[in-house]
């Protein structure tokens, strides 16, 4: 397994190509990801959405046409890639496969979607097996806002005391910043939950 990551846009959004067995699966390529993704996969098989704001779906739609493959998010974010959001009109484009909770299987590799809510209804963890990507879930040493529309606080507490409860450590790599681990987030679990 291999991954390659590069902050995009004005919010830096880190999009990522992580490669099993010769296949390459696009996470969250934001705005003007396209070009870095052509020039760095040889093998694309899937478009993997953490979450539907638009700074982690933007190029979702060029990349469906160059490519042709599937985009996956979670069912309950699937309406964030259809409409204009925060008054930026965004490329649209349409989810092929809407996720819930657990394993699913893309040309051949077996994908683990981890529901986290809270910084967007169908926000996820994808876990690759060897390390997670964390959408705006988790980042080092802080956690998703919750002041946006569609957020919610009180499912992010919850999803937090999920988080705290994991018991296995991996690498994450989260939507925007330096990766992290589980273990090194979980110690500040407990102030989120006090500042939420």
């Amino acid at each position: 397994m291999k991954l390659k990551y590069q902050p995009m846009g004005e919010y830096q959004t880190n999009c990522y190509i992580v490669t099993v067995n010769g296949k390459d699966f696009i996470v969250d390529p934001g705005v003007g990801a396209a070009s870095w993704v052509e020039q760095n996969v040889t093998n694309p098989v899937a478009i993997l959405n953490t979450h539907g704001h638009f700074d982690h779906i933007w190029d979702n739609a060029q990349l469906k046409k160059m490519f042709n493959i599937p985009i996956v998010i979670h069912k309950s974010d699937a309406f964030f890639l259809e409409r204009e959001q925060f008054g930026i009109p965004l490329p649209k484009s349409k989810a092929d496969i809407e996720v819930e909770e657990g394993e699913i299987e893309i040309a051949g590799e077996k994908i683990n979607f981890l529901h986290f809510p809270g910084h967007t209804p169908g926000s996820c963890v994808i876990d690759f097996g060897d390390f997670w990507c964390s959408g705006d879930f988790i980042f080092e040493g802080s956690i998703g806002r919750v002041d946006f529309p569609f957020s919610d606080p009180q499912a992010m507490k919850e999803s937090l005391k999920r988080f705290k409860a994991i018991s296995y450590d991996k690498p994450i790599y989260p939507g925007h910043g330096n990766p992290t681990t589980i273990k090194r987030e979980q110690q500040y679990v407990n102030y989120w939950l006090k500042a939420l």
